[in-house]
């Protein structure tokens, strides 16, 4: 049998005989479709749906070390209803580390873009090399090391969990997944959320629910925090981080705020917030698009003189919209250019980006069928070549109605599983500068890492490297290079206030075409380890995949 069917186990919310008010359904995950054999390690998905404020406790079994309940009471993947009077729920994933999860970071992940859903971090975002794979052998052999309890996904590439999608053409089946040694997993507890409402999984009962904007979601993802933890006790005293990336660092310092203020106020348990880290991240200030020009023209992309006339005409204008004539003709001739380009990354083929278009047309609408499930909107076809094809392939092992059941999704919830929305829900940006969170989380002593890839032009590293330095924090480490293998990975400077800001090679905005060796280490040895930028310079690679800081 190709698939295992889940086993169903249900648990309910221990307090008292009325259980019914919070009942919590977990699902034991035997063999994750596309998967070959028995997963390295238990996986359970459910949902919580919480009509009180709060819960207590996991599950009605018996708690073994650590206070945790039985395996059938482990948690993968759930909903936990975050607004009761339009029904919201943010459905999660959960990756326990693969270390010692007793006392290694908890990392709360949030992704970027227009309603991404998190699997795009999963699958793509966090740490992935591109190649193309072979053809695999007939054996589905897999290394029986202890993983986490989370297969979910993957790709020749290096995603945040322990599988991969198989970079292979569709042929109309449910696309493959293969065993991956490298992951965030190795040193931290990762809790992925789909957010806002609407991204991924996660729904409202009221249509009112999907009105959402920037403060509302953060607000929601801090009340969904809270809960989590209230179901998960055994992992409140690990130090806990906040991360994100591209428009997600519009909000990732707004949450750190928001917990920081609740524990100064002890308005509620607190959580062991250690600080936050965020990737090629939006600020909502000008600096993220008056970076790009300079930036285009050091890489050679726009001419001296067309640098030259922007230069001169542009000052003090809206790039976007601008008002003078010699200005506005100028970033016409220079939008042009950049069309020539990927922008998430320059070096690489610039491909059909995959996210849901209103206007596609009926070529794009061709029956692609697979055993189960006929998607209503397809995505178009990328080449095989192409760093999207991975994108491609999600969409049809996320909406396959066996990964749907073995993760636990509410029938009926979601329609059509997408990667991204495009402006289809309404959102409003009410967030209009996140620096002013990033400088009071830092003054009040919390770790800060903020990175950027080298090769991304959507949110250059030019601008984030400004806009740090604007803080005004006195440099404890000068800008210099660190290494992996041997070789320079990037350059870092650290400042006071515990805040490191680090250039990663060959990384891209949001779909995350990076080395995850890179920037595991980076995370591992600033935030996990405490190490300032001035402690460590390199990072080895090895036989585990295992990452190792050097002082």
């Amino acid at each position: 049998m190709a698939f295992l069917l889940p086993l169903i186990v249900i648990c309910f919310v221990s307090g008292t005989a009325a259980a019914a008010d919070a009942p919590l359904t977990r699902t034991h995950v035997a063999n994750l479709p596309g998967f070959g054999g028995a997963l390295p390690s238990r996986l359970e998905t459910g949902y919580v749906h919480l009509v009180r404020p709060k819960f207590s406790g996991l599950c009605s079994a018996s708690l073994g070390e650590r206070g945790r309940a039985d395996a059938t009471c482990y948690n993968f993947a759930r909903y936990v209803t975050v607004d009761e009077v339009n029904g919201a729920e943010l459905f999660y994933y959960f990756i326990e580390s693969e270390g010692d999860p007793g006392s290694d970071p908890v990392l709360l992940w949030l992704t970027g873009g227009d309603r991404c859903s998190v699997l795009s971090a999963i699958f793509f975002e966090i740490g992935q090399q591109r190649t193309i794979c072979p053809s695999p052998s007939s054996s589905s052999a897999i290394s029986h090391t202890v993983l986490p309890i989370y297969q979910s996904a993957s790709s020749c590439k290096l995603p945040a969990g322990p599988v991969k999608l198989v970079i292979e053409p569709y042929n109309g089946g449910l696309p493959r997944l293969r065993y991956h040694p490298y992951s965030w997993t190795k040193v931290a507890s990762i809790l992925f959320v789909d957010s806002p409402v609407g991204a991924g999984f996660s729904f409202s009962q009221d249509p009112n629910g999907y009105d959402v904007s920037e403060v509302s979601s953060s607000l929601q993802i801090v009340k969904f925090l809270y809960r989590w933890f209230d179901g998960h006790p055994e992992y409140r005293a690990n130090p806990f981080y906040v991360g994100g990336d591209s428009i997600a660092g519009r909000f990732v310092p707004f949450v750190t705020q928001k917990i920081s203020e609740d524990i100064e106020a002890a308005v509620r348990p607190s959580l062991n917030l250690k600080g936050y880290l965020v990737g090629n991240p939006v600020t909502g200030e000008s600096i993220d698009n008056k970076s790009k020009v300079p930036y285009f023209h050091g890489v050679g992309i726009i001419s001296d003189q067309l640098y030259k006339v922007i230069m001169e005409h542009c000052k003090g204008e809206d790039y976007d919209k601008p008002k003078n004539l010699i200005c506005r003709q100028a970033m016409a001739r220079f939008n042009e250019l950049l069309d020539e380009v990927s922008k998430s990354h320059i070096l690489y083929k610039k491909c059909i980006y995959l996210s849901p278009r209103s206007n596609l047309k009926s070529v794009h609408r061709k029956i692609l069928k697979e055993k189960f499930r006929v998607l209503e909107h397809p995505p178009p076809r990328p080449s095989i070549q192409c760093l999207t094809y991975a994108n491609y392939l999600s969409y049809f092992w996320a909406n396959n109605n066996i990964t749907q059941e073995t993760l636990g999704i509410k029938k009926g919830s979601v329609n059509e599983w997408v990667r991204c929305h495009n402006n289809d829900l309404p959102y409003t940006e009410d967030i209009t500068s996140s620096i002013k969170y990033h400088r009071n989380v830092t003054l009040k002593g919390y770790r800060a890492l903020v990175y950027s890839g080298d090769h991304d032009s959507v949110v250059p590293f030019l601008g984030t490297q400004t806009w740090v330095r604007s803080l005004g924090y006195p440099i404890v480490d000068d800008w210099r290079a660190w290494h992996v293998d041997g070789q320079s990975a990037g350059f870092t400077i650290a400042y006071e206030n515990n805040l490191t800001f680090a250039t990663i090679k060959d990384f891209k905005f949001f779909d995350g075409i990076f080395s995850l060796l890179l920037v595991l280490c980076v995370h591992y040895n600033i935030l996990f380890l405490n190490l300032t930028a001035g402690r460590w310079t390199y990072c080895t690679r090895v036989p585990t995949g295992e990452m190792l800081g050097h002082v």
